[in-house]
Formats: C-alpha cells, structure tokens, sequence
C-alpha cells in the first residue's frame, strides 16, 4: 500500500504546483527554463504513475475490503464512463463549447472516472486511488476556475462540429477501452 500512496503523492502532488503553489512553477522556469521544468515535470509524473500501477496491482493481490458493492454498480459505473471519456476528449479538441462553457472539462471527466469508480469498487486501495483522484480533481476544478475567473481567462468556441468531434473521439475511446483495454491492461472485464 505504500508504493501506492508514494505514487499518488508524486503523481497528483506534482499535478498540483499551478493550483497549491502557484509561484513554483513560474520560479523553476525562471531558474532552470522552460524544457528542464517541463522534463523534471514529466519524469515525476511518469515515476507517480508507475508507482501507483505498481501499487495498486500488488494491493489487488490481497484486497482489504471496506465494501462489496452490488453488480448493478458496474452499469451506473459504466453509464458514468460514457461522459468521463467525452469530457476528457474535450480537453483536447481546442474551440468546443463544452471547454467554453465548463473551462476545465478533464477535472470533470477525472470526477466522474473516479466518483464511477467508487461505486463499483471497494477496497482500501480503491479507496486511495478513486478517492486521491477524485479529492484531486474537485480541488483543482474549484481553484483552476477561480483563477479563471479572477484573471478573466475565457475559452473560445468555435462551432459545434468541435464538440462533434469531442463527442465521437469520446466514444470511440470509451468503446476501444470498455470492450478491449479494461480487461488487457486492468484485468476487469466491464461488459462480461
């Protein structure tokens, strides 16, 4: 479990300098440049998330459970998943009106991956993943859009075929990764 918890720390911690210490970023770059700031970022949060796969594969091996929940957790999980993709999708087609309208659309797709998450899951590791990233990324969302707002930062839309986009790209992940990669890389068949 501790190999999980050192993860979660160095991954979501390093994720957190811009909201929880805005200052550090803006001075590492001053002093060491943009490139190296951005590989020490990189590398740290590569190490985060080795050690939270690594971590959390071994506390699967003897779960400690708080929970079972009942199977019909896993559609509300996998119905939950459908927005989470399409909200993460978002984040990355530039000009959609979901990222105008809701400014930081990836803190709400890891809100509902980890809240989905939670449902259907429950064991101490769960507990910890689920419950670190979803802590994460209701604190990022409510700091990243004040500070929008103080510093009037707006998103611009640029036409509905954006969200289009956003919406199919969503989709397809969300299909590529229920039907085929759950199971490969987690080992949980969601649909089976």
């Amino acid at each position: 479990m501790a190999i999980l918890i050192l993860g979660l720390i160095l991954f979501l911690g390093v994720h957190s300098t811009r909201i929880l210490a805005p200052g550090l970023r803006e001075s590492a770059v001053r002093s060491m440049g943009l490139l190296p700031w951005k590989g020490l970022y990189s590398v740290i949060s590569l190490v985060g998330f080795v050690l939270i796969i690594w971590g959390y594969g071994e506390a699967r091996y003897t779960p400690t459970w708080v929970w079972v929940s009942p199977d019909w957790t896993r559609h509300i999980t996998a119905l939950l998943l459908l927005p989470a993709f399409i909200l993460l999708a978002a984040a990355y087609v530039p000009g959609t009106h979901m990222k105008a309208r809701l400014g930081h659309p990836m803190a709400l797709g890891v809100k509902l991956w980890a809240f989905a998450h939670l449902l259907s899951n429950g064991t101490v590791a769960d507990i910890l993943l689920f419950g670190a990233f979803l802590a994460w990324a209701i604190l990022y969302y409510a700091i990243a859009r004040r500070r929008d707002r103080a510093e009037g930062v707006t998103y611009k839309a640029i036409s509905a075929q954006r969200d289009l986009i956003a919406v199919v790209i969503g989709l397809v992940f969300y299909g590529a990764f229920a039907f085929v990669l759950h199971e490969w890389l987690i080992g949980v068949r969601p649909f089976g």
